[in-house]
């Protein structure tokens, strides 16, 4: 029904795009978002009508008076009577506060099994009528230590256009993104830019390029035997969830919200 209904409105499309090198799963269906995969989370967000505030960078969880009083980064402490946790696992076992007593002994031990792998994206930018002359849309790379996956996104997308540039986007090997985590990221933009020329030589030069790195890029061990989500204290409530939970794919973040959901009803 998830899928129903996003492609219902066209936020998103069967692939068609050329993929080279894509293992494709026996009954397995592969989706792309042409406005980007935040517009699922936009989506999502407008259809709940909630209120939403970006940037804060939360520090502490403690207990207040029969709620939870969460602080910030910048600006002062607020009250809520459910707390939900979504982020990387191990940014979960960072936070201060009482958050740090009340998560018990064997919760701790599940949270600290989690780990993900890190990546760097490359994304280079280009004029409008810049050629990029390959017969894929996307391609996976098997015998590079640095790049494992490029894609040119407009194309992969199926939303090319004379006014507007192409772009393409390149993904680094686990390997690559976890030896160069802490290195200075203009020097990783230089290694990944070789490489990537060795593998395209003849591409057009970008009007831009942004280097990101994803520190937690994708779940390689989940929560053991968990089903989408984990309540770490009852009256007031504050339960964490998010493919930590189950799995980096689309499948395992709408298993860990259903999860969540149930659990929030059940708990109100």
């Amino acid at each position: 029904s998830f899928y129903e209904e996003l492609l219902s409105h066209g936020i998103l499309k069967p692939l068609t795009a050329p993929v080279e090198g894509l293992v494709v799963r026996e009954g397995s269906c592969n989706y792309v978002a042409p406005q980007g995969i935040s517009s699922v989370v936009k989506y999502y967000l407008k259809e709940s009508g909630a209120d939403v505030f970006y940037e804060h960078h939360v520090t502490h969880i403690s207990l207040r008076d029969g709620k939870w009083e969460v602080s910030r980064k910048a600006g002062p402490p607020e009250q809520f009577d459910v707390v939900i946790l979504t982020i990387p696992v191990p940014q979960i076992l960072q936070l201060q506060g009482d958050i740090v007593n009340i998560i018990n002994e064997s919760q701790k031990q599940q949270l600290e099994c989690v780990s993900y792998s890190s990546r760097y994206a490359l994304g280079l930018f280009y004029e409008a009528g810049a050629r990029l002359a390959v017969p894929w849309a996307a391609q996976y790379i098997t015998d590079n230590p640095c790049i494992r996956f490029i894609s040119i996104d407009n194309k992969k997308r199926n939303i090319e256009s004379p006014e507007v540039g192409p772009s393409l986007v390149v993904h680094t090997t686990v390997m690559f993104g976890s030896e160069h985590l802490d290195s200075d990221p203009a020097e990783v933009q230089q290694i990944i830019l070789s490489h990537l020329e060795r593998i395209m030589p003849s591409l057009p030069k970008p009007s831009s390029i942004k280097c990101q790195k994803w520190r937690y890029s994708q779940v390689t061990k989940a929560v053991p035997n968990c089903p989408g989500q984990m309540i770490l204290h009852t009256e007031p409530l504050l339960i964490c969830g998010g493919d930590g939970f189950t799995r980096s794919n689309f499948d395992g973040c709408i298993e860990s919200a259903m999860g969540l959901a149930e659990a929030v009803k059940s708990n109100l």
